[in-house]
């Protein structure tokens, strides 16, 4: 038998010790750098919760501006079918009421949307309703914001002018609860 040499016993093998030390550390290293992106949804502020009994007070339907979305998706704005490409404007004449008509909003600071749906509304319709609402009102933001400032209303504006576009024409929608699938 041949006698093996000093060189033959090294063999090629790598020290896999601390493979997994550096695995570790590697994954310790993404885990605090990576940011995770947070879903945004509607943001709503709700009314705080409250364990007394509410006083259902008695709204001057003149006021109200009821939208109801029923289970095929099709819109009832105050009691007259209507089509959503006309809500946002028809929204901004009854918050504003330029002609004094008795059946619009007394003044914006009266106006009520009131938006209930089914639920079998679908969400795009659902949020292309709450969508066209919203746009409403932000675009009476910018109107008002051109009129007193000169600029349009931007979340760069100072807080104070913002409050009183805001004082002015509030933003009050009223969403009531949803509907069984099909009902009323």
């Amino acid at each position: 038998m041949a006698k093996k040499s000093s060189k033959d016993r090294l063999s090629n093998e790598i020290n896999a010790g601390s493979m997994a030390d550096i695995a570790f550390l590697l994954l310790i290293f993404f885990l605090v750098t990576t940011t995770i992106v947070e879903d945004k949804g509607i943001t709503v502020k709700l009314p705080p919760w409250s364990e007394e009994d509410v006083d259902p007070t008695k709204l001057n339907t003149r006021n109200v501006f009821s939208v109801l979305v029923n289970a095929q998706d099709q819109l009832l704005v105050r009691g007259e079918p209507a089509d959503i490409k006309q809500l946002r404007e028809r929204a901004k004449e009854f918050i504003t009421n330029p002609q004094k008509r008795d059946d619009l909003a007394e003044r914006p600071t009266k106006a009520i949307i009131s938006l209930k749906n089914d639920r079998g509304t679908s969400y795009g319709t659902y949020l292309e309703c709450y969508n066209e609402l919203k746009a409403a009102y932000n675009e009476l933001w910018d109107e008002e914001a051109k009129k007193l400032y000169g600029r349009e209303y931007s979340d760069d504006m100072p807080f104070e002018q913002k409050k009183k576009i805001k004082g002015t024409i509030p933003f009050v929608l009223s969403e009531a609860e949803p509907t069984n699938f099909g009902g009323e």
